[in-house]
């Protein structure tokens, strides 16, 4: 198994998306399927912005095995007041600093759970936010 983390700083929008890219970079290596790939870097570069649109600061951790790819971001920030709600594509509570930067239209967590193959989201207002990202990398039957 491997096992990589990321710091993310809330508002440095200058290396939003480093964290998906080495990510990219570590599968493209391993020589994961280029659509596996795609999937997997879309739905952490939407959590990797999330935390830094929305928290003070966060993390990627990621691991890999030969089954699947596992991706947490764990954040300290407000929360996510209704998760349900926040689902919904076009809904967002970015601040209008971060829509002028062409951030924060309200489908990153709609994004992420189309291209996830499973998807978690814990959230404590006031506290911050855990999502769970889970993307299988072995998808034939009777192994």
């Amino acid at each position: 198994m491997e096992h990589h983390e990321f710091n993310i700083e809330g508002g440095d929008f200058s290396r939003a998306g480093y964290a998906s890219s080495q990510v990219k970079k570590i599968l493209k290596q391993m020589g994961v399927d280029v659509g596996i790939i795609k999937r997997t870097v879309v739905a952490a570069y939407e959590g990797e912005v999330n935390v830094v649109a929305h928290a003070y600061s966060g993390a990627m951790y990621v691991d890999i095995n030969r089954d699947e790819v596992q991706i947490e971001l764990r954040d300290e920030g407000p929360g996510i007041e209704d998760i349900e709600q926040a689902m919904q594509e076009g809904y967002s509570t970015a601040s209008s600093a971060v829509r002028e930067m062409g951030f924060g239209a309200g489908m990153g967590l709609s994004n992420m759970k189309k291209n996830a193959d499973e998807l978690h989201i814990e959230s404590e207002p006031g506290k911050g936010t855990k999502v769970v990202i889970r993307m299988l990398l072995n998808t034939t039957t009777g192994d």
